[in-house]
């Protein structure tokens, strides 16, 4: 039975719903047709230069992990699939690796186990043996480029344009990417058909994303539903992530508005430190974003937590993180 119903195309059916990982609020039901999968999984192996042999590293109920096992199928290869059961480990990572053969191996992963590869020396080496490593699901720490010497391609995308659709800020072949008013538009036989209930118009989705053209790659500098309005001036917490990135010892760092009875809100970042490093000082924090942005972008308020809460594949929990920084 069609998902959606008269609104459903009977020559290119509903294929799958993929739960949202309600992010910016309750989670949704996406309808992907069969088509839309696969042009993605055609997109990608042209980017990447052909297909390959994949390792399933995240959740299959995410759009990230199915695209892993639409791109095997297309392929024709078996991916090697993780054991997930006891969460994500550098060392389940390094053995699941070595059980990988073929010519181009490519896996998908987060930010998160990225970090978590790089503090182990085994599992770094298993990563470079990689073609290429799509990495998507939140902000990418630019040291995390250089630290890995690994051939690791940055991605965006949503469940709504089946996973990933502009890599490295370049939109995938056949995916249009406007901006309206910086609100980034995303359209072409990736897209959806839209919600259950709810289909999109003209395979176009209306993301909640802000963004802008530099050297003609996309840059995406967070979610409109998460800037931050402080004493009346609107501030994006990615340009300040971007900053706190560079800092040395930081791992991850999401940036969020806390209330606050003056400013209305105040900007307030949570890090995750790299192993063995201090943590800056809050004065330290001001001073660098101060210099690279302004003082309005500056946090006024810092937490460092041993690990960010996660939501979804591997998202940044940006409500529980607020409430932790609202008790603190």
């Amino acid at each position: 039975m069609p998902l959606l119903g008269a609104d459903d195309d009977p020559t290119d059916p509903t294929a799958v719903s993929v739960r949202t990982s309600g992010s910016t609020g309750d989670p949704k039901r996406v309808l992907l047709s069969a088509s839309a999968l696969l042009a993605s999984a055609a997109a990608t192996h042209d980017r990447l230069g052909g297909a390959g042999r994949w390792l399933l590293a995240l959740p299959a109920q995410h759009i990230a992990g199915m695209q892993v096992l639409v791109r095997s199928l297309v392929a024709g290869t078996t991916p090697v699939v993780m054991d997930l059961n006891d969460g994500f480990t550098a060392r389940g990572f390094t053995e699941a690796t070595r059980r990988l053969r073929g010519r181009r191996l490519y896996t998908s992963l987060v930010p998160t186990q990225i970090t978590r590869i790089l503090d182990d020396p085994e599992a770094t080496e298993a990563l470079r043996r990689y073609d290429a490593v799509l990495v998507g699901g939140s902000a990418v720490n630019p040291a995390l480029l250089e630290r890995s010497g690994a051939r690791l391609v940055t991605t965006y995308g949503m469940s709504e344009t089946a996973g990933g659709c502009v890599y490295d800020g370049v939109p995938l072949d056949g995916v249009t990417v406007e901006l309206e008013r910086g609100r980034i538009v995303i359209g072409g036989p990736t897209v959806a058909r839209g919600y259950l209930g709810a289909p999109f118009t003209d395979r176009r989705v209306i993301t909640n994303d802000h963004g802008y053209w530099e050297n003609d790659r996309l840059v995406v500098t967070g979610r409109l539903d998460s800037m931050i309005i402080s004493g009346g001036v609107n501030i994006a917490p990615g340009p300040v992530e971007d900053v706190l990135h560079r800092m040395p010892g930081v791992a991850e760092v999401v940036v969020v508005g806390v209330p606050d009875p003056e400013w209305g809100q105040r900007v307030a970042a949570a890090l995750v430190l790299t192993p063995g490093a201090s943590a800056p000082t809050l004065a330290e924090v001001r001073a660098r974003v101060t210099d690279e942005l302004s003082a309005r972008s500056a946090p006024r308020q810092l937490v460092v937590l041993e690990h960010l809460p996660l939501r979804g594949p591997g998202k940044p929990d940006r409500a529980a993180i607020t409430k932790i920084l609202e008790g603190t």
